[in-house]
């Protein structure tokens, strides 16, 4: 059995997500829960506030006839809006089915055919477009729920008109909300959140209102977030690493703070100055490239200074991943005239209060870490699935271990099978796949979930991921390599967007690297090249070479990377190479370059490899 995860003292043990969020809008009442830009100036939204507008959506669903169980899909940014969809359709009894911002109208069409939805919530014109296109090959879709601009015709109401409905069906029925939440138990669906699809079709996870609300006690109780944190919202709602968020920011009683867009991270942070920042390794990254390039960019003694200083951070940072310290003249410079002042830049860049960060939906280098560490900023790396309701590992504040995702949280169990796959059992592990039996058996047996990632354990628990299961290379020499870890190593250069590690069954590896736009033009225009055509400059291939030449020094002959190619472009969503937590699709990007791929393994394929056009 695994143990239950208990509220704080005193509190009272919620049924269901609904019932956490309205326990704690009664006990907040006037304190802010929600922080969102309008009209160019930042508001406030009480709990109270909050809690009234998201009965209202509830019962106007219930006046639109919707019925415990049906499922409501919800498409757009993060916002103030998206939870209140959420928070009515669950207080009507149905069931969320997230969609991705980001997905194409093919892509909405399968999620809401799949889950059999009767109505979408939209954010916005595009994705009621989005909708509108598809809608002949949606018999079950009955309407839109639409936030922003007037309805066109029947189909469609307004979030303001669903809410009006709401406050004035309750007057004719003023428990009908109190009962149908009592209705709500753990085992109750309260989410379908599907699958990035990366090596096949998505699949519909089935999460409960019970593992909601384990995850939100279980992350409470770590004290990650507190009563008094500001935290800064910007992880796209249909992904669960931003839905147990949610959840933990219900059970709290902390700030939710939503940035304007993701393009405005940065200056709205600097507005509000958020005190947590849950993020992907990919906001890391950026924030790492930008410092970077602007130091060695930088004349004379002060960007001699800089490249001495993190000439000699490259040989700290590969000690401390081997569990060593190393002092040279160029740290000790490092440490009095350079890392303070990007200390100094970095705090400023992210509002000067940041206590923590807080990592997920990738694996995070560890070079990217111990730069922050280095700098006296905290990334507390995390590790789940959507299967596992995204919070199941996650270092601890005062006891972070750079280069693993933490131990369990509280409830949860882990085993490490024989060949090195990670299997966890507790209260976040899914209900299965949505109408896919099959598929459920496969990765869940006996209460115990087989994650697809491959760990091991240190002495104290912690969980290192080496890499993901199905993206293990083996190569004709029979040698497993894990080619995440390559990747990450090469994302460190700053003139390096992203990288795919091809080889499996090839006699060697090979990889195709995708430039950073900006750093690379900046690089350019100070090596006096054209900024065109960069990805076939044998001056920037002899650049990257470097690159990966210093990794190959550290890797095993079998592991170090033979050919490459510079891709003319880099990956994006819209050009559907990219997840929306922004993770290579393997799948796609080698079919896409597959004979130049190919090209890599040929007798006449040069030493470089191919060059694209």
């Amino acid at each position: 059995m695994i143990a239950e995860v208990e509220p704080r003292k005193g509190a009272q043990v919620a049924q269901n997500l609904v019932a956490l969020f309205e326990e704690r809008a009664r006990a907040s009442g006037a304190r802010v829960a929600v922080k969102h830009k309008r009209g160019g100036r930042w508001e406030d939204v009480s709990w109270a506030e909050a809690a009234r507008r998201a009965r209202d959506v509830a019962d106007g669903l219930a006046a639109l006839g919707i019925r415990a169980g049906d499922r409501i899909a919800v498409i757009g940014e993060t916002n103030l809006e998206w939870i209140l969809a959420d928070l009515g359709i669950l207080g009507a009894g149905a069931v969320t089915v997230t969609i991705y911002q980001s997905n194409t109208a093919a892509e909405c069409q399968y999620i809401l055919a799949d889950s059999g939805a009767r109505l979408v919530f939209c954010d916005s014109a595009v994705q009621v477009a989005k909708i509108r296109q598809v809608r002949g090959q949606l018999p079950a879709l009955e309407r839109i729920v639409r936030a922003q601009g007037p309805a066109e015709d029947g189909f469609e109401r307004t979030l303001a008109e669903v809410e009006r409905a709401g406050a004035e069906w309750r007057r004719e029925h003023p428990h009908a909300h109190e009962e149908r939440i009592a209705k709500l138990g753990r085992d109750d669906p309260a989410s379908f959140i599907y699958t990035s699809g990366t090596t096949g079709r998505p699949k519909g996870v089935i999460l409960t209102h019970g593992n909601w609300v384990y995850e939100a006690y279980a992350v409470e109780e770590i004290e990650i977030i507190g009563e008094e944190d500001l935290v800064l919202m910007f992880l796209p709602m249909a992904h669960s690493f931003a839905k147990v968020i949610e959840a933990v920011f219900f059970a709290t009683g902390a700030t939710a703070v939503f940035v304007e867009s993701l393009e405005k991270i940065v200056e709205n942070a600097a507005e509000v100055r958020p005190t947590v920042i849950p993020a992907v390794p990919r906001i890391f990254e950026k924030a790492y490239n930008t410092v970077i390039t602007k130091g060695f960019a930088a004349p004379g003694l002060k960007g001699a200074l800089f490249r001495l200083a993190m000439e000699s951070f490259d040989q700290y940072a590969a000690a401390k991943e081997q569990g060593r310290d190393h002092a040279s003249l160029g740290m000790l410079v490092g440490r009095k005239l350079v890392f303070p002042k990007l200390a100094h830049a970095l705090r400023e860049r992210f509002g000067g209060r940041v206590r923590l960060f807080v990592s997920g939906g990738a694996p995070l280098a560890p070079k990217i870490a111990w730069f922050f560490d280095l700098l006296g900023f905290t990334i507390l790396e995390g590790y789940g699935l959507t299967e596992t309701s995204a919070g199941t590992f996650v270092n601890r504040p005062g006891r972070n271990r750079i280069g693993t995702v933490g131990p369990p949280v509280p409830g949860t169990q882990v085993r490490i099978a024989e060949d090195g796959e990670i299997l966890v059992k507790g209260g976040g592990v899914m209900k299965g796949y949505h109408g896919d039996p099959a598929a459920t058996a496969e990765v869940l047996q006996d209460g115990w979930l087989a994650t697809g990632d491959i760990g091991l354990l240190d002495e104290a628990g912690y969980l290192k991921i080496t890499d993901r299961k199905k993206d293990i290379i083996v190569t004709a020499g029979g040698k497993n390599v894990a080619p995440q870890n390559l990747e990450n190593e090469l994302k460190t250069d700053p003139l390096v967007s992203q990288v795919m590690v091809h080889g499996d069954r090839r006699k060697f590896l090979s990889a195709l690297v995708t430039l950073n736009d900006e750093n690379a033009r900046r690089w350019a225009a100070e090596n006096g090249l054209p900024a065109e055509g960069l990805h076939q400059d044998p001056r920037m291939r002899a650049r990257i070479q470097e690159t990966i030449d210093a990794l190959n020094a550290r890797q095993a002959s079998y592991a170090s990377i033979k050919k490459f190619a510079i891709l003319p472009r880099d990956f994006t969503q819209e050009g559907g190479e990219l997840t929306p937590t922004l993770k290579v699709k393997r799948k796609v990007v080698t079919q896409r370059y597959q004979a130049l791929l190919d090209a890599f393994y040929s007798e006449q394929g040069d030493e470089g490899g191919a060059r694209p056009r």
